[in-house]
């Protein structure tokens, strides 16, 4: 990722009236951990881990807080990010290797109101959250087809599109990087391209996004899904809480860069660790390690438009060397696992299938059940298509990257 030092640029438009990108340059991890899915157990698939040194299989919020580090740039923040890393395939032989991150992962603290200007809440103690379905293996039928671009968000209400089904699918991005090029907008396109299309377009990477839900019910800090006590505003971004959900909390969005043109020479195919090769079971899961009146005043006060954690006198920061002290302890089960590279099959050896995890040996073709039908999800990808974006493509982001002198 790009991080350059400019002076605070002019007020912030669409709505958003400040946010700070947390950046967490370096993983505290990578490994089979999931607290939040897998608790106390090893996880079904490898995850890329940020963030506080106390996180393990059966982390909770104090054991976040009492670490003595963190992965991330800002001290006070002791919170957990994890998603699912990428793997590449290589067709010759078969084998699945890590594909690296450029700049580890950035988590953009966006501070957009309701309709009615109430305060922007931090995440409460003990607060979690998952964001994607890792089930998912294709695109909501509701929505049209994935290859087209969106509608104007205008029209999504009268088109019945602002169902959480529908919003979930839209908060998911992968962007095509060209820096000599203009750039795509934030969740413009809603699935991973297959190489071809990424060798031939994107010669800086592919920019995997999530956007988290942002309205919560005012009560529970975690559900049994971990989804159902938050909900996504009708736009995904921004717009007006549903019913039930009256708390805007700080709204979360996850941005991380993959190294794919190194690949850009060998026959094969990119995974995710998941096995996904769609990219429509992206996820990321968040446990917050803030003490929260701390947070709150950083939501209230930390107001530079810049975007910038150094314009923020609040944070104390650390620098690269001292992050990358920072890592978490493996459990026995698989401290010795390999999870890098010369791998016959995925960590875990699973795929899903629908609803269905299954465990499996790889095959030449990977097919997938989808949850509509017996039928392989077919994603369409043409040069094309993504040299040209649409009229309307997501400009909330590209708008605070804009302003902040920021190209990531």
């Amino acid at each position: 990722m790009r991080f350059t030092t400019l002076a605070a640029a002019g007020s912030m438009a669409l709505g958003v009236d400040a946010f700070w990108r947390m950046e967490c340059r370096l993983r505290s991890g990578l490994a089979r951990i999931d607290p939040l899915v897998s608790p106390s157990e090893v996880s079904q698939h490898v995850h890329s881990i940020h963030g506080s040194g106390g996180f393990g299989p059966s982390a909770t919020y104090d054991d976040l807080v009492k670490s003595d580090c963190t992965s991330c740039a800002v001290e006070q923040d002791k919170s957990a990010y994890w998603h699912p890393s990428l793997y590449f395939r290589d067709a010759a032989t078969g084998k699945f290797e890590i594909v690296e991150q450029k700049g580890g992962m950035l988590a953009y603290y966006l501070l957009f109101k309701n309709s009615n200007d109430q305060q922007v809440k931090a995440f409460p103690k003990n607060f979690r959250m998952i964001a994607g379905d890792t089930t998912r293996r294709n695109y909501s039928t509701s929505l049209g087809d994935v290859n087209k671009p969106d509608p104007e968000k205008s029209a999504w209400a009268m088109l019945g599109q602002t169902n959480q089904a529908d919003l979930q699918a839209r908060a998911l991005g992968f962007n095509c990087l060209n820096y000599a090029k203009a750039p795509e907008g934030s969740l413009y396109r809603h699935f991973l391209p297959d190489k071809a299309y990424l060798d031939a377009n994107c010669v800086n990477g592919v920019r995997f996004e999530l956007m988290f839900p942002s309205c919560w019910n005012g009560k529970d800090t975690d559900s049994p899904n971990h989804r159902d006590h938050v909900a996504y505003p009708d736009l995904v971004m921004t717009g007006s809480c549903p019913e039930g959900y009256p708390v805007r909390l700080i709204s979360l969005f996850y941005e991380t860069i993959w190294d794919t043109y190194a690949f850009k020479d060998r026959d094969g195919q990119f995974v995710i660790s998941n096995g996904d090769v769609s990219g429509f079971g992206y996820h990321g899961d968040f446990m917050t390690g803030w003490d929260v009146g701390f947070l709150q005043q950083a939501a209230d006060q930390c107001t530079n438009p810049s975007g910038r954690i150094e314009d923020c006198p609040l944070f104390t920061l650390q620098a690269d060397a001292q992050s990358a002290k920072c890592g978490i302890k493996l459990p026995d089960a698989i401290k010795n696992e390999n999870v890098l590279k010369d791998l016959a099959s995925l960590p875990g050896n699973y795929v899903t299938e629908g609803n269905v995890v299954r465990k499996i040996l790889w095959a030449e073709e990977i097919m997938y059940v989808t949850d509509y039908d017996d039928s392989t999800t077919t994603v369409t990808t043409t040069p094309a298509a993504a040299a040209t974006p649409a009229p309307q493509v997501r400009r909330h982001l590209r708008h605070l990257r804009r302003h902040a002198g920021h190209r990531f």
